[in-house]
């Protein structure tokens, strides 16, 4: 089993990776020109946004791990055609030289409306208004009808492995209710999810991944000495960024890391 992981460089690639090389997986990552890579992984230069670039990449592989996307940018424009386009075009080579592969796409809980009336779950309407969560509701579609043996997993907020995803959080989160909870899965568990759609545990479905205790912003700031002023007043959405992870758990999926707490007492924070 080859697998073909794009957006090894990122903030999720860089950690699972080497857990994917820990299984004994055989990986070939899409990397840009002059980009770095891991030694004892086989590279192909290329882009998802330069389809002439992409057959090389997927010819032979057994399974495409598709995480790269582009999130934190004012350019909406780019979003969508990094995360739309992009996945069009990888798809389309798929289809074309590798029709046989698994395609795991990695997707996004924001994609949930902010005013559901319970935590996500992958069988609710969807209408972001965002760019970000809307072009991977579009990409979801793209994938879903294609014909690939696809499956896509819902990441909510991402942490761990001193990535500094958790320590910037304040910086946009001090206007937010400090009663807001918010989903969370450990890069450790992220990697044991791929794993698990590499397993062909979730063939053909959207899948919600999420540790079982979501955190108050309150808390979460408070994990890093950070303190919000604290508000009795009532929560206007209390379920947006929480998500129902109940499906995975009935595919038999269960989190090792259960709580950033459990996080920071194992120093893998």
């Amino acid at each position: 089993m080859t697998v073909l992981v794009t957006g090894s460089t990122g903030l999720v690639g860089e950690r699972l990776l080497p857990r994917l090389m820990e299984a004994d997986l055989p990986c070939r990552v899409l990397v840009r020109p002059g980009k770095a890579y891991p030694e004892g992984i086989e590279a192909a230069t290329g882009d998802i946004l330069d389809p002439s670039t992409l057959p090389a990449a997927v010819r032979g592989v057994s399974a495409i791990v598709h995480l790269a996307a582009v999130f934190r940018t004012q350019d909406t424009d780019l979003i969508w055609k990094s995360n739309l386009d992009g996945t069009r075009n990888l798809i389309a080579a798929a289809k074309a030289h590798a029709p046989g592969a698994r395609f795991i796409m990695a997707s996004t809980s924001n994609v949930y409306n902010p005013d559901n009336p319970h935590p996500g779950r992958e069988d609710d309407p969807v209408n972001p208004q965002h760019a970000y969560p809307a072009s991977k509701v579009a990409a979801e579609k793209e994938l879903r009808e294609s014909g690939l043996n696809w499956s896509i997993i819902r990441f909510p907020f991402v942490y761990g492995d001193g990535d500094g995803h958790l320590e910037s959080l304040p910086k946009y989160v001090s206007n937010w209710h400090p009663a807001q909870r918010m989903s969370t899965i450990h890069h450790r568990d992220v990697a044991k999810a791929i794993k698990f759609a590499l397993d062909g545990r979730f063939d053909r479905r959207v899948v919600n991944i999420a540790d079982g205790a979501p955190a108050s912003i309150y808390e979460l700031t408070g994990l890093l000495g950070v303190k919000m002023a604290s508000s009795a007043e009532p929560l206007s959405n209390p379920w947006y960024l929480h998500v129902d992870s109940s499906l995975s758990r009935s595919l038999g999926f269960h989190c090792s890391v259960h709580s950033v707490y459990q996080a920071q007492q194992e120093g893998v924070i």
